[in-house]
């Protein structure tokens, strides 16, 4: 790794110092020979393009005006490792900075349901690839290239009973109904809970580890409430750039079913059952 930074960057790698690097990469921080600490992560399982995926999904996060700041991308080896400028942490976010961004990002927008920056064909989800044939539909391509193949993926791995699976595709019969007014697709962090959150030494607030997709903003949003609790502040900031759609209050469960069927893949564990239940308040 630290021959690989060195060619990469075009410098010395003095140190490489293993961190806290979340559930599914290690993660190191790297310090050059100038001194420059760099944010480096890897995963032995990482899908093919992992890391070229998330480096897009930087970059198309970060080119928003008035949006969020993300780490600069320094060197990334597609299927390997990404590295990162580091970012001192430890500040409290900024949720109304937060709020504001967000919705600015969101509403960027993408060409379609399911496009990808770059125009990569594979969505990468950890190292999870899922179809992901862009379309004009929301609500299509939630059902079709989310809901159902990971509900698929979860029962093949035992995380799913027979019963929640048919729950999930009963949501995904009645998902024209489910799924909101019409909206343009939003740009999408794509797996947004708290901890991608990243706030920086000044309160500043990061946005880290996308796995970014054109899709329907409530996905972020539901996803941000299910591992934390978005300030009344958060919210206010949002809607004063882009106010929710009529009727978010009651999609919150349809669109937190995504990551909990993620999980349910990932981790097994209770997400199965969760993510059962989340679709039952639709059939």
């Amino acid at each position: 790794m630290k021959e690989a930074l060195a060619v990469a960057l075009g410098q010395e790698v003095a140190g490489l110092a293993p961190i806290a690097g979340g559930d599914l990469n290690r993660a190191f921080r790297a310090t050059l020979g100038d001194g420059t600490a760099v944010f480096v992560k890897t995963a032995d399982d990482a899908a093919p393009g992992a890391y070229a995926a998330e480096a897009a999904g930087l970059r198309w996060l970060g080119a928003v005006e008035d949006g969020l700041p993300v780490p600069e991308v320094l060197a990334v080896d597609p299927d390997r490792w990404i590295a990162l400028a580091w970012v001192d942490g430890g500040g409290r976010a900024d949720e109304a900075a937060l709020g504001r961004g967000l919705a600015a990002v969101h509403r960027a927008g993408a060409e379609l349901a399911g496009a990808l920056p770059g125009g990569r064909g594979a969505y990468v989800l950890g190292p999870l690839t899922l179809p992901n044939a862009p379309r004009p539909e929301w609500p299509a391509f939630y059902a079709e290239s989310r809901l159902l193949p990971l509900a698929r993926m979860a029962a093949e791995r035992g995380a799913l009973d027979g019963a929640g699976v048919r729950a999930v595709a009963a949501v995904a019969e009645r998902i024209d109904d489910l799924a909101g007014p019409v909206e343009p697709p939003a740009r999408l962090h794509g797996d947004l809970w708290s901890g991608n959150v990243h706030a920086a030494a000044d309160g500043r607030p990061y946005l880290i580890d996308p796995a970014a997709y054109g899709g329907h903003r409530e996905v972020d949003l539901a996803m941000l409430s299910l591992f934390g609790a978005p300030s009344a502040e958060f919210y206010d900031n949002y809607d004063e750039v882009w106010p929710r759609a009529e009727g978010h209050q009651q999609r919150v469960a349809l669109y937190q079913l995504l990551p909990l069927l993620v999980h349910a893949v990932l981790f097994g564990g209770g997400y199965g059952a969760s993510a059962a239940r989340a679709a039952r308040n639709y059939v």
